[in-house]
């Protein structure tokens, strides 16, 4: 039996500079009024990329119905939930921005929703796409979110992921 002792280990390398860089930024245009972006940041892994790139924003009513699906997948990449919530201001002329970075998961998730949900009104079919969305794979998420990044008519991409998430018999 050979003496494995001398044999150098190699720690986990931690490479954060390897990897695309991800950040949310929540707006709080007033009590109650509340926007929530997600931004790709300039990074050595993206050197295309000279300033932040907004890839995703909710706000008001669709926003409202998966805010607490938001804030669920939030704290579980570790943010606190506790500082995401306005502090009642009224001498507040404009909005506070509050970033957080973000893990590439997340933001897959959470860019493909916003876009997804940005023009819905029906919030029986909102309900059935968020679930979808929240189910999807990370390699599903992003197949979907740089078809609706990168194609000529996105719109026609995001149809067709409504379609195949909502079920037409409700």
């Amino acid at each position: 039996m050979r003496n494995t002792a001398r044999i150098p280990r190699l720690r986990l390398i931690e490479t954060p500079q390897s990897v695309p860089q991800y950040e949310v930024r929540i707006r709080h245009h007033g009590l109650g009024d509340t926007e929530i972006e997600v931004w790709r940041m300039p990074s050595p892994a993206t050197p295309q990329l000279t300033t932040p790139t907004r890839l995703a924003g909710l706000r008001g009513e669709a926003l409202e119905m998966v805010e607490t699906r938001v804030f669920r997948q939030m704290q579980r990449a570790g943010l606190r939930i506790s500082s995401l919530r306005p502090v009642p201001n009224r001498k507040q002329v404009e909005p506070r921005v509050q970033g957080y970075n973000i893990p590439e998961e997340l933001a897959l998730t959470l860019g493909l929703l916003f876009r997804v949900l940005a023009p819905m009104r029906s919030r029986p079919r909102m309900r059935q796409v968020a679930e979808g969305v929240e189910a999807m794979e990370r390699e599903e998420a992003s197949y979907w979110l740089s078809m609706a990044i990168h194609r000529k008519n996105p719109r026609r991409v995001l149809t067709a992921l409504r379609y195949l998430l909502t079920d037409p018999l409700r």
